[in-house]
């Protein structure tokens, strides 16, 4: 199945590692791949270093940092937000970024190690022009029917949307956000 996690409201991600964590249980391995997200350590990657009882670890060419569990891995290959909240990197730097999480989405599905494939965020990084649309939905199009896909992010495209066999939209009605409270670390990240 392809699962579409939408919408402007929280827990798009948090469904996804909810989802995640019921396929390990089920026997099944998973790759989480996060677009956007970039160096800081959230939730999900300090919860997989205590299982672990290691630290995070930078893969052979120093590029992605990896968390994993037997049967469950996360590589971030953002560079963090872009364009708000104090971001200075020019915008090459997170298309390169974008382009080569995605290059490694693809390499990994070929590569037919995981039954489950999370691309976090990638719906922004489609909305913010850092991957072509069509190259998402032409991912969908060829993605194995016998393996499941979840794609995570605000602003899913029409066309993503209409090629998914599930698609959930989160809904804010009320956040602590809007009065100026910060994210809450182990809540929103």
């Amino acid at each position: 199945m392809i699962i579409v996690n939408t919408g402007n409201g929280k827990g798009k991600t948090t469904a996804a590692l909810g989802a995640a964590m019921r396929a390990v249980g089920e026997g099944k391995r998973v790759l989480m791949i996060q677009f956007i997200k970039g160096p800081w350590k959230s939730g999900e990657d300090l919860f997989i270093s205590k299982i672990k009882n290691q630290k995070a670890k930078i893969d052979e060419n120093g590029e992605y940092e990896r968390f994993s569990l037997p049967d469950f891995e996360i590589i971030k290959t953002g560079k963090g937000f872009v364009g708000i909240l104090g971001d200075s990197l020019p915008r090459g730097e997170h298309q390169k970024a974008a382009s080569e999480g995605f290059l490694l989405a693809k390499n990994e599905v070929r590569s037919g190690a995981w039954d489950v494939l999370i691309l976090d965020e990638v719906h922004n990084a489609v909305a913010l022009g850092l991957i072509p649309k069509e190259d998402l939905v032409d991912f969908m199009e060829a993605f194995p029917k016998e393996r499941h896909l979840v794609l995570t992010g605000r602003d899913a495209a029409d066309e993503v949307i209409a090629r998914a066999d599930i698609v959930t939209e989160m809904r804010e009605i009320k956040h602590v956000f809007n009065e100026g409270a910060k994210a809450k670390r182990g809540i929103e990240y």
